[in-house]
C-alpha cells in the first residue's frame, strides 16, 4: 500500500486503541460506549447538510454496517465488563484481519500473495499470543473469551460491509458522514429502554470522556474507511490492529494490568508481521 495509506491507518490504529481506554478506564463500558456514539452521531450530523445521502446501491451495504456495530457495541460492553482491557481488545481486535481476509476472499474475490496470507497470518497470531500472555499464560476472565471472539467475527463482517460501502457510493465521506449520523442511535436507544436513569445520569458525569473517546473514535473509523478505498481491505483490516500494543501498554499503565516480557515478545511478532505486510501485494 502507498506510503501515506499506511501512515493514515497507523494513525487510525493509535487513536482506536486510546478510545477504547478511555471506555474501560472506570465507569459502565455500556453506558460509556451509548455515550459514545451520541457524542459521534451529534458530531457529525451537521455535515448532513454538507455531503448528499449515499446512492441507493451503497444503502445496504450502510445497513449492513449498522445492524453489525449494534452487535460489536453489545459484545465489547459485556467483553470489557468481565475481562482485561490487554487481553479483551487483542483477542476481540487480533482474530479480526483473518476473518475479514476470508470475507474479502469468498464475497469479493480479493486474493493475497502467499506473503500476504502470511503476514495476516502472523500479525493475527501475535495479537491472540499477547493476549494469552499473562502470568502463567493464563487469561483474566475467561467468560470474557466468549463475546470477544464473536466481536471479532462481527468487526470482519462489518469491515467488509463499510469497504464496499465506501467503493460503491463513489463519495466516500457521504458514506462515513452518514454512516456515522446513524451509527450510535440503536446502541443508545437500546441502553436507554434498559437503563434510563443510568444513562441519563451518566451524560452529566461522563459527558467529558465521552466528548473526547468519540472525537477519537470518529476520526479512526473515517480515516480506515478512507484508507480502504486506497487500499486492499485485508491489509487495512490487518494493519489497524496493530492497535493491540498501544491497547496492552495502556492497560499496563493506566489500569495495572499484567505484561511482561512475554508480551513485549509477542508485540514484536506483531511489529514483524506489519514489516511483512507493506512488503506484499495484492495479487
Amino acid at each position: 500500500m502507498p506510503t501515506t495509506v499506511f501512515l493514515v491507518v497507523i494513525l487510525a490504529a493509535g487513536l482506536h486503541a486510546s478510545w477504547n481506554a478511555l471506555v474501560k478506564t472506570g465507569g459502565d463500558p455500556e453506558l460509556r460506549l451509548a455515550l459514545v456514539g451520541l457524542v459521534i452521531s451529534a458530531m457529525m450530523l451537521p455535515l448532513c447538510l454538507l455531503v448528499p445521502p449515499p446512492p441507493a446501491a451503497a444503502w445496504p451495504w450502510l445497513l449492513g454496517s449498522l445492524a453489525s456495530h449494534l452487535l460489536y457495541y453489545e459484545l465489547l460492553a459485556r467483553a470489557y465488563r468481565l475481562g482485561d482491557l490487554s487481553q479483551v481488545y487483542p483477542v476481540t481486535r487480533g482474530l479480526a484481519p483473518p476473518v475479514a481476509a476470508l470475507l474479502a476472499w469468498l464475497i469479493l474475490g480479493e486474493g493475497l500473495e502467499p506473503a500476504g496470507i502470511a503476514a495476516v497470518v502472523v500479525i493475527g497470531l501475535g495479537i491472540v499470543a499477547l493476549a494469552a500472555a499473562g502470568p502463567g499464560g493464563s487469561m483474566a476472565g475467561r467468560r470474557a473469551l466468549v463475546p470477544a471472539v464473536m466481536n471479532a467475527c462481527v468487526i470482519g463482517g462489518y469491515t467488509i460491509c463499510d469497504g464496499m460501502g465506501a467503493r460503491t457510493a463513489g463519495d466516500v465521506w457521504s458514506y462515513v458522514v452518514w454512516l456515522f449520523v446513524l451509527d450510535g442511535l440503536p446502541f443508545a436507544t437500546l441502553v436507554l429502554v434498559r437503563r434510563q436513569g443510568a444513562l441519563l445520569r451518566a451524560v452529566l458525569l461522563l459527558w467529558r470522556p465521552a466528548l473526547v473517546a468519540g472525537a477519537m473514535s470518529l476520526s479512526a473509523y473515517a480515516l480506515v474507511i478512507w484508507a480502504m478505498t486506497r487500499a486492499p481491505i485485508a491489509y487495512v483490516s490487518a494493519l489497524r490492529e496493530t492497535s493491540v500494543v498501544l491497547a496492552a501498554w495502556m492497560g499496563t499503565r493506566l489500569l495495572h494490568e499484567p505484561f511482561g516480557r512475554r508480551r513485549i515478545a509477542c508485540a514484536a511478532l506483531v511489529a514483524l508481521g506489519v514489516a511483512a505486510l507493506q512488503l506484499s501485494r495484492v495479487r
